[in-house]
């Protein structure tokens, strides 16, 4: 198989390079926050910005650029980075207040002298408390999504630079 037949498909390349770059710029705010380096954080969820929204905002954009407004991909791209946003914001960041109370628990029973503290311990390893994110997380993912897009259709040269607001 030809290598350039790996990198055809402008969806493909263009979610990669935003989910990579997204999980590279929270690793570089991780280690400059923490001051030291996490290698866990590079493929980690929760944090800023989201590489969920990034990527799906970077496919959206580049459907529409690609296929149009009137497009199935568009569509179903544009669907599923709602759906995208509204987890990452709702149902991952409240799993992540779980995880956070949980280990809260454990925590206090590993302070006391109850006898079945160790059966708990056992049952419940402790939990990523970073699942979700918070509302500017995830707009800084889409921007990010959204300009990686751009950068990347520049580049390949289907548009020109304000072309795409003018169509």
């Amino acid at each position: 198989m030809n290598l350039a037949y790996f990198f055809s498909n402008p969806l493909i390349n263009v979610g990669v390079i935003s989910w990579a770059l997204a999980q590279i710029l929270k690793t570089i705010g991780d280690a400059i926050k923490h001051k030291q380096f996490n290698k866990e954080r590079l493929a980690g969820a929760g944090g800023m910005p989201s590489s969920h929204s990034a990527l799906m905002c970077s496919v959206t954009l580049t459907s529409f650029y690609i296929y149009g407004f009137d497009s199935h991909v568009f569509a179903l791209a544009f669907i599923v980075s709602l759906v995208v946003m509204y987890d990452a914001t709702g149902v991952r960041w409240a799993a992540g207040l779980h995880a956070k109370a949980i280990n809260m628990i454990v925590k206090y029973l590993d302070d006391t002298d109850d006898l079945n503290k160790d059966d708990l311990k056992d049952m419940i390893p402790k939990l990523n408390e970073s699942l979700g994110h918070r509302v500017v997380e995830v707009i800084c993912g889409a921007l990010l999504g959204l300009a990686v897009s751009t950068i990347y259709e520049i580049c390949r040269g289907d548009i020109g630079f304000y072309s795409f607001l003018f169509a």
